[in-house]
């Protein structure tokens, strides 16, 4: 503020300070080299290695893994229990309609021998009423005439 008026600049894609005169960059837009970034420059210095961290992570990892392991263990023998309900259910049911199918022939074989020995009656029955009926009517023409 204390030159008011005067424009300020600084180079182009840089992060030097504001000055009246701004300097050219180092580098040129062409060029294989590039200008030094000043985030990838800093070095941090390495953490210390803990032992006992590495250890408890791993002692962590492994305990997750055994226990997703016998999560699964104990998912497959549900899947394996349920499959082998599903088949006993399945027998069951299998046995359940070969057994009805077995009483339904037997009672409908027991209807068709009844229904042919009534239908052997009736024409027995049949047979009679015309022989009686021939007989009647002759007796009816005779007494007639």
């Amino acid at each position: 503020m204390s030159k008011p008026g005067i424009i300020l600049r600084c180079p182009v894609g840089s992060d030097a300070p504001f000055r009246e005169n701004a300097e050219l960059p180092t580098y040129l837009a062409g060029e294989d080299s590039h200008r030094p970034n000043k985030a990838r420059t800093r070095k941090h210095p390495p953490r210390p290695i803990d032992d006992n961290v590495d250890r408890k992570a791993a002692l962590a990892f492994e305990r997750e893994q055994r226990r997703r392991e016998s999560e699964r263990r104990r998912e497959e023998v549900a899947r394996e229990k349920a499959r082998e309900r599903r088949q006993h259910a399945i027998a069951k049911a299998e046995a359940a309609l070969e057994k009805a199918e077995r009483e339904h022939a037997k009672r409908a074989a027991t209807i068709d021998a009844t229904r042919a020995a009534l239908e052997k009656r009736s024409h027995a029955e049949d047979a009679r009423w015309e022989k009686e009926n021939e007989k009647l009517q002759s007796a009816l023409r005779r007494a007639r005439d």
